[in-house]
């Protein structure tokens, strides 16, 4: 059986681990781990629920303790949401607590307090978890100083290299230290992502590399225009684990626009799922969707990014407490959540961006547990999902909710138990 240890991760860390009954790393943890301890700078794709998060937070934690010097921060992790940043600085602060080693993390995120979060910079925090907004803004006023930082994370990558955050990001890694380590992750990354983030580094100091890519792993090395020397950036597709085709049922419900809320409301009466996270990309129709589910006595919360820190943080916390069986979410505000046991998803549209697709079903059947992904569009919107099945080579079966159950729907149109 693999290990950590094998991957050559310190004792401590091995033994916080097993705390947390975690024994064996997975696929992707133990391609990306030794490259990341090896000092490589690499973008790496994989599927959600495969532990990309430990991918990088454990050789974070090996880099910080072997760096020189009391100047902190000396990892950098960013984060499109508040509420990924605040489940990845969660994690550090447990593997900390868990290992006993001298690594401190802090939160630096818009809509809270900019002065408590100058007050926290002062206790010197080994790991800075944050918003690049947030980030750029302590930058500016000279309240974080940038040049001990050894290794910079970004964490739903594709999302920070999109246009709207790829200013920010450009800016803050313009700043960075020439040695810096580069680490990027992502359900969905490809060569164009790994050309924006070579163009935003100025100048990188080389890194040892591996002789051979892993399998499935493409090796870009490049000079940019503005670096006085050469570095390599390895972006590695890991070969898919199929948990969308192996752990995921896929269904698909017809409803019609007006009718969505109606047909969730049955479905959600009918399954039965102890856990279920609904996604919508209208962040506007989150509030008026959990009221009326609550009208219908289910149990349920929201999540949008209008909402302040304190609700958003009570809504997840209850969602993860079981005191509410279903969260209704944004695509945006729920991207790279870690909500353990969510036994289905349920998407309100149709996206024929297949990115979408997978990071929203990829919120189930996580930690190697099975999970339901129910779609529910019109007519349209049903026969665009062909192409989603073409493309990741899924099977969506077509249900009816009838009579409080979920039914298998045949060609005919007539009803069969599933």
């Amino acid at each position: 059986m693999n290990t950590f240890s094998g991957l050559s991760v310190r004792t401590e860390l091995c033994a916080a681990l097993e705390s947390k009954k975690i024994t064996e790393p997975t696929p992707v943890q133990e391609q990306v781990i030794p490259r990341i301890i090896a000092g490589e700078n690499i973008l790496f794709q994989s599927e959600t629920g495969t532990g990309k998060t430990f991918c990088y937070l454990l050789p974070a934690f090996m880099k910080a303790l072997e760096m020189e010097g009391n100047v902190t921060p000396k990892i950098l992790v960013l984060a499109p949401t508040h509420e990924l940043a605040s489940q990845i600085k969660g994690e550090a602060v447990s593997l900390a607590k868990d290992s006993g080693l001298p690594v401190t993390a802090a939160l630096c995120i818009g809509g809270a307090p900019l002065k408590r979060q100058i007050e926290m910079l002062k206790a010197k925090p080994t790991i800075l978890v944050g918003g690049p907004a947030r980030i750029i803004e302590l930058i500016r006023l000279k309240k974080l100083k940038v040049h001990g930082i050894g290794m910079v994370v970004l964490d739903e990558s594709d999302r920070m290299l999109a246009p709207e955050m790829r200013d920010l990001i450009s800016e803050i890694l313009s700043l960075m230290p020439a040695s810096a380590q580069y680490i990027a992750c992502s359900a969905t990354l490809s060569t164009h992502h790994a050309s924006l983030l070579e163009n935003m580094i100025p100048q990188v100091e080389a890194h040892q590399q591996a002789e051979e890519p892993a399998e499935g792993g493409e090796e870009i090395a490049k000079t940019s225009k503005k670096a006085k020397k050469p570095y390599k950036l390895t972006l590695l597709t890991l070969p898919p684990e199929d948990v969308l085709k192996r752990k995921i049922s896929h269904w698909a419900f017809y409803a019609e626009g007006r009718d969505k809320i109606d047909t969730l409301r049955r479905f959600l009466l009918a399954a039965k799922q102890e856990k279920v996270l609904v996604f919508t990309a209208v962040a506007g129709q989150v509030d008026m969707i959990v009221s009326k589910l609550q009208w219908s006595k289910i149990e349920c919360a929201g999540l949008h990014a209008k909402m302040d820190k304190i609700s958003r943080k009570k809504s997840i916390d209850d969602f993860r407490s079981g005191r509410s069986k279903v969260l209704v979410t944004s695509d945006l505000s729920a991207r790279g959540l870690d909500i353990p046991d969510v036994t289905c998803v349920v998407q309100l549209d149709v996206n024929e961006n297949k990115d979408f697709f997978i990071h929203r079903a990829g919120r189930t059947a996580r930690a190697g547990k099975s999970g339901i992904n129910a779609i529910f569009g019109d007519e349209k919107e049903l026969r665009s999902l062909s192409r989603i099945e073409k493309s990741l080579g899924i099977v969506i079966y077509p249900k009816v909710i009838y009579s409080g159950r979920i039914l298998a729907a045949d060609e005919d149109g007539e009803q069969t138990r599933e």
